[in-house]
């Protein structure tokens, strides 16, 4: 897939040094979330920096970054059940709307069909306009709960188990 990034924007892998600029970004887009009934609040926790460092060590974590070269959007994505999956995708709030997160998924499912995974998979909001349908868009689409890989039912169990909404959660996948 292929999605270049906009005018003044580059999407890289990300460097040691990126790693503790990252839970500010996520805290950033995950404000947008606190206006959307049923949704949970952006006030909480961010991605561990050590599990974004694992990512970035198994070359797995993508950023979008700015004309100073500083990061302004991610991707973190590790295997689950043989597939790749988005662990987070979060764009700093006034970075969005320009295509960065669209360049970032392409960045995961290019690297997904270079390594040969069979598909690329994420967890989300049904409701939300920019989760469910932004990823339908790219051709993933949602999976029944029976029959989930083990850990992609676990990972949707603990979810739920944070308080997210049963009925609005989903997993998603695209095959590649």
């Amino acid at each position: 897939m292929r999605a270049d990034p906009p005018a003044g924007y580059r999407i890289r892998s990300a460097a040691e040094a990126d790693v503790p600029l990252l839970p500010g970004i996520e805290a950033s887009a995950a404000a947008l979330f606190a206006g959307w009934p049923g949704a949970l609040a952006g006030d909480g926790p961010t991605a561990p920096p050590e599990a974004l460092d694992l990512c970035r060590v198994a070359g797995t974590l993508w950023v979008a970054a700015d004309r100073e070269d500083a990061p302004v959007g991610f991707l973190a994505a590790g295997d689950l059940d043989g597939f790749l999956h988005v662990h987070e995708i979060s764009v700093a709030r006034e970075h969005q709307r320009r295509g960065l997160g669209r360049a970032l998924m392409a960045a995961a499912i290019d690297f997904g069909r270079w390594a040969f995974i069979p598909a690329v998979t994420l967890t989300t909001d049904r409701i939300v306009p920019w989760n469910k349908p932004f990823y339908a868009t790219l051709g993933f689409v949602e999976l029944t709960r029976d029959g989930l890989p083990p850990g992609h039912a676990a990972k949707l169990a603990h979810e739920l188990d944070l308080g997210f909404d049963p009925a609005r959660r989903c997993v998603m996948a695209k095959v590649l």
